[in-house]
């Protein structure tokens, strides 16, 4: 439903119907590799001329970042540059880098930001090794050089927030308008199964402390049967013009992830028109289960939308012990 004094975005601009049809970063499944068992949470931006992306591998332990360049035809090996810590206190076993502070304009050259010679970004992370074990916290760190990576200031806890994050935290996007920064954040709640997930914003003046605003989670489920009665999460988040929008993806209880989106004129309230952008595949295409995880940008004057495919592989493939039964890598769409 749209709210009152509002006038409706328009979709066609968020368009990107050409699909690439084969995963341009795939997992290697190859024993040793941090990205042996999956790629996920594409990140892609600017940097001095050149086309980046951060993505989190998974290995059978936990989460770390990888990161790979875009040569004009093909995506690089990803390299590890936010791996685990064993001194940390929340990255033991998970490091899962998913934004970067970078130009907000969703037509703009994307180009990351530098603060006083720092770039900074947001992690999560979870207390133990396994695939997502226990609840996640969502972290700021800094790096001068995009390889070497610091923690920065108090993280997000699940604890302290309302009964929908309890259950723990997951992907973020760090933004900065207005002066003010800005960590859009999607989390769940405590159910042990089919749990919900929704999203939620925390502002701060320093990245320091954030404060929770009073309207969360701002992204919410949709009634049943829409494309995100279970889950509204992943942001990512742009401006067109006035127009902030945010992209997203929808659990639904069919089973399907698929990408999404909303629109605000503040940040803070936000309107779900729930229209499909990037669908699942047909049978034999690399998204036929989950079509998800939103990372969009322009670049050579096309629109551009990166996510996470998942199929199934026909065979399980043993990586170390364990039965990888996905396929789960970046895949491209665009306009």
């Amino acid at each position: 439903m749209y709210h009152r004094g509002m006038t409706a975005y328009d979709a066609a601009r968020l368009q990107t119907p050409q699909k690439l049809p084969d995963l341009v970063i795939a997992p290697s499944l190859k024993a040793g590799d941090f990205f042996s068992h999956g790629i996920d949470c594409p990140f892609v931006f600017h940097h001095e001329g050149r086309l980046g992306m951060t993505v989190v591998g998974w290995d059978g332990i936990g989460y770390q970042t990888g990161l790979s360049w875009f040569d004009g035809e093909r995506w690089s090996v990803p390299e590890l540059i936010f791996g685990r810590d064993s001194t940390s206190t929340h990255r033991q076993y998970n490091s899962a880098l998913t934004s970067v502070l970078r130009d907000n304009d969703l037509y703009g050259d994307g180009e990351l930001a530098k603060i006083d010679g720092w770039f900074y970004g947001t992690y999560h992370a979870y207390p133990s090794p396994g695939y997502e074990e226990g609840p996640g916290v969502v972290g700021i760190a800094r790096s001068r050089d995009l390889r070497s990576w610091e923690e920065f200031g108090t993280p997000l806890i699940a604890s302290d927030g309302a009964d929908w994050e309890r259950g723990g935290l997951y992907k973020s996007w760090l933004m900065r308008s207005d002066g003010q920064f800005l960590l859009f954040y999607n989390a769940k709640d405590e159910a042990p199964s089919r749990w919900q997930e929704q999203t939620g914003l925390a502002v701060s003046d320093d990245m320091r402390t954030w404060l929770r605003v009073e309207q969360n989670p701002v992204l919410v489920n949709g009634p049943a049967g829409s494309i995100d009665d279970r889950f509204a999460s992943d942001p990512c988040v742009l401006r067109d013009g006035a127009t902030w929008v945010m992209f997203y993806f929808g659990l639904s209880t069919d089973g399907r992830a698929r990408e999404t989106f909303a629109w605000s004129r503040d940040l803070h309230t936000w309107t779900q028109p729930r229209q499909v952008l990037v669908d699942v595949g047909e049978a034999g295409s690399v998204d036929t289960e989950y079509a998800h995880k939103p990372a969009v940008i322009t670049h050579e004057g096309r629109l551009e939308h990166y996510y996470c495919a998942v199929s199934l592989l026909s065979a399980p493939v043993d990586v170390e012990g364990y039965r990888q039964r996905e396929l789960r890598g970046i895949a491209l769409a665009h306009s």
